[in-house]
């Protein structure tokens, strides 16, 4: 008899979570730790379930709730009145509402410890594969299907396909993990890892943040992929309060469907420029393009580690005239611990206007959007046309955003220095 073949990442946590021994194509029934809907689209959710469920109970009332972050506090009547709609039902039910205070809630997820590594989260939030940052299943569902998790306790799952790919060398001083992200995605678009796992592996990997984590994982919908699963590093553990042996690991003998290498020695600040997020080029090639703004948060760069990098960048300095730079953080906690350390402040005093917790305007939120014609740098992660308004903007990391808002023009943070 034939022993076993290993399994992979994704096909592990799939069956901890009694989806079965399974492997990419397999269509599977497995249990969701945590269920939730967001402000948008939330209100589907309950219609759905009072529409299709009656008084039916909720499977596990504790793993089920809801998030506001998407528009924070609500600034038009239909997000009002969707947001109401999702309370009421919430009060009814005993669920947890996360409300317009707490800021995003894929990072409140990781931020309360509940998307721990290994475990499952579904919503309704496209960039809920963010959960892969930490070695953890996490998807985006339509309202049809958070409604029926939010009744079982379950979901039906296509298992897909699992590449890896192995970054070898280290980025130059000064790149970052939005750099290593815009780097994968110039290598392989939207297409070479559509509707796959992605493993990813290497050097940097080892020693890299949560914020470093989640920055790359969160540009996962981005390269096609279903999500970018890290396994969790020490720092990663370290964040839970775990061991090793309590997280899920890919098997030494796991076979993938395609195997890559992407070598980022060396590795110089990148831009995406528009029309899309795979549009990517050196920083470099931009530096005569003025900028009107610049957007420093969103589920990709949001983080304590962000806020606090850009702070540090920008303290003593001054934001160019002209120039409109925004700062969102990604949660309450973040934006008390800015407030208390005095990241605020240097924020503030150098012309920046720092908004509550929330996805800001990456999601034509509370701030953030651009008029036609506006140039804009944002450390978000998308660029469409109409995502972040009818301006132009381009994705970077912190660095550039900092240095760009300095300098009114595209620039690379090794440019503060001539400032």
């Amino acid at each position: 008899m034939e022993a076993a073949m290993g399994r992979t990442l994704i096909e592990k946590i799939i069956k901890a979570h009694n989806g079965g021994d399974c492997t990419g194509g397999d269509l599977v029934w497995m249990d969701i730790d945590n269920r939730s809907a967001r402000d948008f689209a939330g209100a589907n959710v309950v219609g759905n379930l009072q529409k299709y469920g009656g008084n039916f109970p909720i499977e596990d009332p504790s793993k089920t709730f809801f998030t506001f972050d998407c528009n924070v506090p609500a600034n038009t009547i239909p997000y009002a009145t969707n947001q109401h709609i999702i309370r009421l039902f919430a009060r009814e039910r005993n669920l947890k509402v996360y409300d317009v205070d707490a800021g995003i809630g894929s990072h409140v997820v990781i931020e309360e410890g509940l998307g721990k590594p290994g475990s499952t989260t579904v919503g309704t939030d496209s960039h809920l594969n963010i959960m892969g940052a930490v070695g953890a299943f996490g998807q985006g569902m339509g309202d049809v299907d958070i409604a029926f998790a939010f009744k079982a306790g379950k979901v039906w799952f296509d298992v897909p396909e699992s590449v890896r790919v192995t970054l070898t060398g280290m980025p130059a001083q000064g790149s970052e993990a939005k750099d290593v992200a815009l780097a994968m995605l110039r290598e392989f678009g939207s297409h070479a890892l559509l509707g796959k796992s992605v493993e990813v592996r290497g050097e940097w990997l080892d020693q890299a943040s949560l914020s470093d984590c989640i920055t790359l994982s969160s540009l996962g919908t981005e390269m096609g992929a279903i999500i970018i699963l890290l396994p969790p590093n020490k720092q990663v553990l370290d964040y839970f309060g775990m061991k090793k042996e309590e997280a899920i690991f890919a098997d030494e003998d796991a076979e993938y469907v395609k195997e890559y290498n992407l070598d980022i020695s060396g590795l110089k600040p990148l831009v995406a420029a528009p029309p899309n997020p795979h549009n990517v080029h050196f920083v470099s090639e931009y530096k005569n393009t003025a900028v009107d703004g610049v957007f420093i948060g969103s589920c990709t760069n949001g983080t304590y580690e962000d806020m606090a990098y850009a702070a540090k960048l920008i303290k003593g300095r001054k934001v160019a005239d002209g120039v409109m730079l925004k700062v969102v953080p990604a949660t309450r906690k973040t934006w008390e611990r800015m407030l208390h350390e005095g990241l605020i402040a240097d924020l503030f005093d150098a012309g920046a206007i720092v908004s509550n917790a929330g996805c800001g305007g990456c999601a034509s939120g509370q701030i953030g959007m651009t008029g036609s014609k506006e140039i804009q740098v944002s450390t978000s992660n998308r660029n469409f046309a109409g995502k972040q308004g009818k301006g132009d903007t381009y994705l970077s990391g912190i660095g550039t955003a900092v240095a760009s808002a300095v300098l009114g023009r595209i620039a690379s943070v090794h440019e503060l220095g001539e400032v």
